[in-house]
């Protein structure tokens, strides 16, 4: 059984250092019949650890009636990581925020304080409800621990305590040890207790995992908001965006140096508000994921990894919202976050950026997780768009460089012929290197590959292929990569641009193969699969000796192998028509006509992608809300399959109108100071 432990520098797995990747997923804000498919599209992208928050009033919104059915069936989920191979956190709250209703407390708690019981505290009879939830909570998770051969190795203890609400100070770490003695009595025995540790927050002497957003959607502001900090290699652990609009704050509660630096809460994406809705794209992700490596983290965890939609509520709508005393109002359902893998299961290129460092991490963070961090640039400040940010992680013999040259919502000055050092005993020079506005990255330097050792190169390693030949190292970059070698050992070396890399996906079947595509690709059972269209092509290396199922050989592409696979495809008809408006909204209503069987749709999906102009949107089916979508100048995807194939939809946008006080990074065109019309709805057919 592996032994997990850390010490004040990194995270350890049988005594060595271990550097994963987390993904947060919500298994109640998902199909239960497509978990399997998106833990596996999780661990495709590198992940290793799954993190997922235990949300109380998704189980018991009327008390003591608890549900743990369908998308709920924690028991379920739990046994779906463990065939997948992944590694598992349980948030288990009691608290969780999440922009759920109350904060994840069922209305009925909520009363219990009207009536005298103060909650997040040691008061018993609070205690005794979180006792009798958790109690629930262990009956899923039994027998499915890291002591028992399971993949649950850690526990979080409440969320963001004395940050967003909470007792301070000694009250405070008193309540997280009481939280913490609890789920241990009741059963949560477990190699990893974490708490959140960001803005001031209680840690109860737990191991503090921290959080970093690209933008602050909860922020109360409706312009445009400072240079981001993420973006600039530093020392400082704590985002103070986070929560800013409970609670500004740039403290922390303990000694960093005692812990390794973690993150639970790296915002895979962003999810919008009603007043303020930023955008979240793949580079503003992997930048600022590339800085917080560059700045000596440990874990690289995302929050989400995996968006979703808020289960339908037996009393109310599940949301966070400012009915419910919050300063924000969420969309009723959709939680897609603009997550890496969205809310149908869409990877978008978020997903593909973070893959780069996953994929990295996965081969080569048992080095980089034992370096030394050396900010060679300490003190920039984010506004500043002149100074070319570099960082190192080092010891004495070898290291990796990084650089970013990116700053969200901002232009960089590019810098033409940079001379990188490589910090250690005996530096290393580099060849110059041109690094354009907007670029990021990290170059190795004296890196052990088998036998060899790269003295520097221009390029950024990407993962390692076991062949049944040889051991082959793959790297990528944007520039000629300029190998050098120590002595006259050289390791095999497949460069790749920059582009080929975010649609690189290494696979395992009878040995290490590296697939080129933009679809996502898996193995599942020693099988090769590929998501795509109605033609889909994809680049192997090496050739695959037994070819590749559903696929023919098309032609060589210097070391790849190219084979196609074509389906045929009858696509449905779509019409649209108006059939009802008013100042504040129209109403649309759309005929689907599929073309094939229902039986020749399994494996298979449609979807809808609805652009539009106006403040919102909402989806409807006999009645029943499937979506809705506050506007962000993005078109809106929808899966007819996710549905079961609806016959009928029924669209209501909602005007927006120049006056609205809400802050847009891309606003529609206004006919008399308002937008409020159905653009276009276009279908797409593609394998799941």
């Amino acid at each position: 059984m592996r032994q997990y432990g850390y010490t004040e520098k990194y995270l350890t797995m049988d005594g060595l250092p271990w550097f994963p990747v987390m993904g947060e997923m919500h298994y109640s804000r998902y199909r239960e019949d497509l978990w399997e498919e998106s833990l596996r599209k999780m661990k495709a992208g590198g992940v290793t650890v799954l993190s997922t928050y235990v949300i109380w009033i998704h189980h018991e919104e009327e008390e003591d009636s608890f549900d743990f059915t369908g998308c709920r069936n924690l028991g379920r989920f739990i046994r779906i990581c463990k065939k997948v191979g992944l590694s598992m956190f349980l948030r288990l709250g009691p608290w969780i925020h999440g922009e759920v209703r109350n904060g994840g407390f069922p209305d009925w708690l909520q009363q219990k304080e009207r009536e005298g019981v103060i909650l997040r505290s040691n008061d018993e009879r609070y205690l005794r409800y979180v006792r009798r939830f958790w109690e629930k909570v262990y009956e899923q998770a039994e027998g499915y621990f890291h002591k028992d051969g399971g993949p649950i190795m850690g526990v979080q203890i409440e969320n963001e305590y004395g940050h967003v609400g909470g007792l301070k100070g000694e009250a405070g770490e008193t309540h997280m040890r009481t939280l913490t003695s609890l789920a241990k009595e009741l059963g949560f025995i477990v190699p990893y207790y974490t708490a959140t540790g960001w803005g001031g927050a209680c840690i109860g002497d737990l191991l503090p995992v921290m959080g970093g957003y690209c933008e602050a959607p909860w922020d109360q502001r409706t312009t445009e908001l400072e240079a981001n900090a993420n973006y600039v290699f530093s020392s400082e652990r704590n985002d103070a965006l986070i929560a800013c609009d409970h609670h500004v704050g740039d403290q922390v509660t303990f000694d960093q140096t005692r812990f390794p630096f973690l993150t639970a809460e790296l915002g895979g994406g962003l999810q919008v508000t009603k007043h303020r809705r930023p955008v979240a794209h793949g580079k503003d992700i992997g930048a600022m994921s590339l800085t917080k490596l560059g700045s000596g983290v440990a874990l690289l965890g995302y929050y989400m990894y995996h968006g979703g939609s808020n289960p339908k509520g037996k009393l109310s709508t599940l949301q966070e919202s400012r009915e419910t005393g919050y300063l924000n109002d969420l969309p009723e359902v959709n939680y897609d976050f603009n997550a890496p893998v969205r809310q149908y299961g869409a990877i978008s290129d978020s997903y593909r950026e973070i893959k780069l460092l996953a994929y990295f991490l996965k081969d080569f963070g048992d080095d980089m997780a034992a370096l030394e961090t050396d900010i060679l640039t300490r003190g920039v400040k984010p506004e500043d768009t002149k100074t070319l940010r570099l960082s190192s992680r080092h010891d004495d013999e070898h290291g990796y460089v990084f650089y970013n040259n990116y700053q969200r919502r901002r232009v960089m000055d590019a810098h033409q012929r940079t001379m990188l050092i490589g910090k250690c005993r005996q530096p290393v020079n580099f060849p110059p290197v041109d690094i354009g506005e907007g670029a990021f990255g990290f170059f190795p330097y004296r890196m052990r590959l088998g036998n060899a050792v790269l003295r520097s190169a221009l390029a950024t390693p990407l993962c390692c292929l076991h062949t049944k030949k040889e051991d082959i190292f793959v790297f990528y970059g944007e520039q000629e990569p300029e190998y050098q070698w120590e002595g006259e050992e050289q390791a095999r070396v497949l460069s790749l641009s920059r582009e080929q890399a975010l649609n690189a996906w290494k696979v395992t079947l009878d040995q290490d193969y590296l697939i080129l595509s933009e679809n996502y690709v898996w193995e599942e059972d020693g099988v090769l699969k590929i998501t795509g269209a109605e033609e889909t092509e994809i680049r192997c290396f090496p050739e695959a000796e037994e070819g590749i199922p559903g696929f023919v050989k098309y032609r060589q592409e210097a070391e790849f192998t190219v084979y196609r696979r074509k389906a045929e495809y009858i696509s449905p008809k779509i019409e649209v028509n108006l059939t009802a408006e008013d100042r504040e909204n129209r109403v649309y209503d759309i005929q689907i006509v599929y073309g094939e069987r229902e039986d020749r749709r399994k494996g298979r999906d449609t979807i809808l992608y609805l652009e539009y102009a106006g403040e919102s949107l909402e989806i409807y089916a006999d009645g029943e809300k499937l979506n809705d979508h506050f506007y962000t100048g993005q078109k809106v995807p929808l899966s007819l399959g996710y549905f079961d194939f609806p016959k009928q939809l029924r669209v209501i946008v909602h005007s927006l109108f120049a006056e609205d006080d809400i802050f847009l990074e891309k606003c529609p065109v206004f006919i008399e100071d308002r937008a409020c019309s159905l653009i276009s709805v276009k279908a797409a057919e593609e394998f799941r």
